[in-house]
């Protein structure tokens, strides 16, 4: 039987990237994931939502955004085209994973994954042209993209860890603890999407349709849940130094903490200020930030030593901060 090679199997069978290279790529494909979450919030607050008529095309003639649409076709089209680079970055990815050495068959399909989010995501998007901006579609566009940010992340950190089986670092309710900032922290990013769908930026100039409950009494419940993501960090902070645990994992819950109070004024600010597009922009980068910042205690709290015979080790350098600091 002939075996027929790929394009990305060639590649992969004459290069042997570092882990230090492999983990950049995979960085690059969450570091575009967050640009276009960012980039996406950008359409919606400029009012170009529908800039462009229809999916996949812009028009039902062109492809292209054309000078009739004005500024907010160009936006929107534009948004669309850096669809093609956020499959860039993930390709690249998806090469470096399929490339390191000895072959990692979990690590290559966690990459691949965010291909097909990717795509997923995409299809969406148009569904929610079709729809007209139909809020609960809106809203499974942002929640998707955040998944796709949830691989994106896991990816690269993965990439510079073994495949062994999972060591905990800090004792179970320490690491439940953990889970429970998860799982609230999603219930805020969810409630936030509600507070977006019943609010003031419906993403176009025409009538758009809305979530059907109270714009304000959305926003409260979102801060609740958003005070209380901040008492289980705090919880957090404090139980990590009475286990001494490790410098990096205290870190990372340093870091959520620093995320949080930022975004929690940004959001009071915001709220107060009849909600400016400018800070709505910056609350999205800052939610992105926030789970990226979630996801790194949550995977700190564990590590997956290298065991299988003939792999290299990586060196100092190539580790990340976890399986270096003690």
């Amino acid at each position: 039987m002939v075996r027929v090679e790929t394009p990305i199997s060639y590649i992969a069978s004459r290069w042997t990237p570092s882990v230090k290279t492999a983990r950049r790529a995979a960085l690059t494909a969450v570091a575009m994931t967050v640009f276009i979450i960012v980039t996406g919030g950008a359409v919606r607050l400029t009012g170009s939502g529908l800039g462009c008529d229809t999916w996949p095309k812009c028009t039902d003639d062109s492809l292209f955004a054309t000078p009739e649409q004005g500024l907010h076709g160009a936006i929107e089209f534009g948004n669309r085209m850096l669809t093609y680079v956020l499959s860039a970055a993930v390709g690249w990815a998806i090469i470096a994973a399929r490339s390191v050495k000895p072959r990692r068959r979990g690590l290559t399909r966690l990459a691949w994954s965010q291909f097909w989010l990717v795509m997923g995501n995409a299809v969406i998007g148009g569904i929610t042209v079709w729809a007209g901006l139909n809020p609960w579609s809106v809203a499974g566009h942002f929640l998707l993209a955040n998944c796709l940010l949830t691989v994106a992340v896991l990816t690269w950190v993965r990439i510079g860890e073994g495949d062994g089986a999972a060591r905990p670092r800090a004792p179970r309710p320490v690491r439940q603890l953990s889970w429970a900032i998860v799982a609230t922290t999603v219930v805020l990013i969810v409630l936030g999407t509600t507070v977006t769908g019943s609010g003031k930026h419906a993403g176009d100039s025409s009538d758009v349709p809305r979530m059907p409950w109270d714009w304000s009494a959305a926003a409260h419940i979102h801060a609740i849940a958003a005070w209380v993501v901040c008492a289980l960090a705090v919880a957090m902070w404090f139980a990590l130094r009475v286990v001494d645990a490790p410098a990096d994992t205290r870190a990372r819950a340093r870091d959520l903490l620093i995320v949080l109070l930022a975004q929690g004024a940004i959001g009071y600010v915001q709220y107060f200020s009849d909600v400016p597009e400018v800070l709505v922009g910056i609350h999205m980068f800052g939610s992105a930030l926030l789970w990226i910042a979630v996801l790194r205690l949550l995977l700190s709290l564990r590590e997956r030593p290298v065991t299988a015979a003939g792999i290299p080790a990586p060196t100092a350098g190539d580790l990340p901060e976890h399986a270096t600091a003690r």
